[in-house]
């Protein structure tokens, strides 16, 4: 029944001290504003998190009055009589709507300021939550480090705010923070207290490996299916010829579907199954959202940067290879916008620093740190593209389109790089260009993708 739990880890031994217990809970409470903002719940709070820039904390004096009960120690009680998840299929009820004044948006209608608003007050609210929190866990614990895991962990906004406002000098998040990560400690948990097996850490890495841990496909495996299914394709010498060529075709202005080694474990695409463009371009986030991702336009993209660059373009002094924390683009790098349009879509092209495509409205952005001892492939490309351009920075999102899972083998990279506006596909040492495939039926692909092999 644990909500939020704060415990100590100390060699192979992790004991609990505190938890919060359901129905309160951090990740409710924002799925209320999740599903009350139009969005998806459990899918689409970070749609909510991304567009909380946009709007003022108009609410958060009145969710602190009327629906949350918040004490010094970070625990709370919420008053359930607003909530409708203990008893129906809705996260919120009428006296929910009638306390905002409106009821729920209606998914897919236009975004109003009034959802701007929510989205910025309740994300304020969850940060001073978590900071509560976080101290409280510290003057408990005596620790100055902390792990964090669930699903709020993978809210970067609140991330970045408690490195920089927390008490701890030290937060590892882990990668796949939300529920399916879970199974990681299920499994280290039954490895280590239950069989008695002695943990091992040399302090300077941590054992995720980067995420890089799932399936991967040789050079022989993806060539034999390019060339069974008739795809065109030429194939790299090695991996600098590869580096210098993507650096290439990016620098043009080309959008390419990345897909190289070991799949990410975790919902953040880092390199290995992802779509990559240009951060200078301020048409690039528009045409990204709109013609390859198929979503919202406000929605930002992340920068992945040469780790040992970071510090130069983000006010950032630690690693962040799990894209878990936004940072602030270094004022140097700044560009001043003007008055900014009240149009939402108008808002979003402004161009407000020198690499657009990658900065939030507040000049954010959620970065991934790319080091060459955990990607050198992705690290590989990241340096060409700076040797080429002086930018270390490439636009980082995981391959797929809205609403489906990030791909997994060649043929779902495939099929997704057909039907979607990006112009060239990376499957490890082979390069195949768009306007080189065969014809394309998407209505053929749209049926075969339900079919059961």
């Amino acid at each position: 029944w644990a909500t939020s739990s704060i415990g100590v880890g100390n060699g192979r031994d992790l004991k609990l001290i505190e938890q919060l217990n359901f129905p309160h809970s951090i990740g409710l409470l924002y799925s209320a504003f999740t599903y009350h903002c139009g969005f998806r719940v459990n899918s689409g709070e970070y749609k909510l998190m991304g567009l909380a820039p946009y709007g003022e904390p108009t609410y958060k004096d009145l969710i602190l009055d009327k629906l949350v009960d918040l004490h010094d120690d970070g625990s709370f009680t919420l008053d359930m009589s607003y909530f409708g998840y203990l008893h129906s299929m809705k996260m919120t009820n009428a006296k929910f709507d009638k306390l905002f004044g409106a009821p729920a948006r209606p998914p897919e209608s236009e975004l109003t300021k009034r959802e701007m608003d929510m989205a910025r007050s309740i994300q304020e609210v969850t940060e001073e939550i978590v900071l509560k929190m976080a101290h409280h866990a510290a003057k408990l614990t005596g620790e100055t480090r902390a792990c964090l895991a669930g699903g709020v962990a993978l809210n970067c906004v609140s991330n970045g705010r408690l490195l920089r406002e927390g008490p701890f000098e030290e937060i590892w998040i882990q990668p796949a923070a939300g529920d399916a990560g879970g199974a990681v400690g299920a499994a280290l948990y039954g490895w280590h207290q239950v069989l008695e097996h002695e943990r091992t850490v040399d302090g300077t890495t941590d054992g995720m490996s980067g995420a890089y841990l799932g399936p991967r496909f040789s050079d022989d495996e993806i060539a034999r299916y390019l060339d069974d299914n008739g795809y065109a394709y030429t194939r790299f010498a090695d991996d600098q010829e590869r580096a210098d060529r993507i650096a290439e075709l990016i620098d043009d202005g080309n959008v390419l579907g990345l897909f190289l080694g070991r799949m990410e474990f975790g919902p953040r695409a880092l390199g290995h199954r992802s779509i990559i463009g240009d951060p200078r371009s301020p048409k690039m986030q528009s045409i990204m959202n709109l013609k390859i991702k198929y979503r919202e336009s406000f929605r930002p993209f992340a920068p992945a940067v040469l780790a040992e660059r970071a510090s130069e373009w983000f006010d950032i002094d630690v690693e962040s290879p799990y894209m878990m924390m936004t940072a602030q683009v270094a004022q140097a790098h700044w560009v001043d916008p003007g008055e900014h349009s009240d149009d939402l879509r108008a808002w979003v092209n402004e161009v407000r620093s020198d690499i657009p495509a990658v900065t939030h409205v507040d000049h954010s952005a959620r970065l991934q740190t790319v080091s060459a001892e955990q990607s050198p492939e992705f690290h590989s490309i990241l340096a060409a593209f700076e040797a080429r351009t002086g930018c270390p920075i490439l636009i980082n999102t995981s391959f797929n389109v809205r609403g489906e899972p990030i791909v997994c083998t060649p043929d779902d990279a495939y099929r997704c790089f057909m039907r979607t506006e990006m112009d060239y596909l990376v499957l490890d040492h082979f390069l195949l260009e768009k306007n080189a495939q065969p014809d394309w039926d998407s209505e053929d692909d749209w049926q075969s993708s339900f079919e059961l092999d």
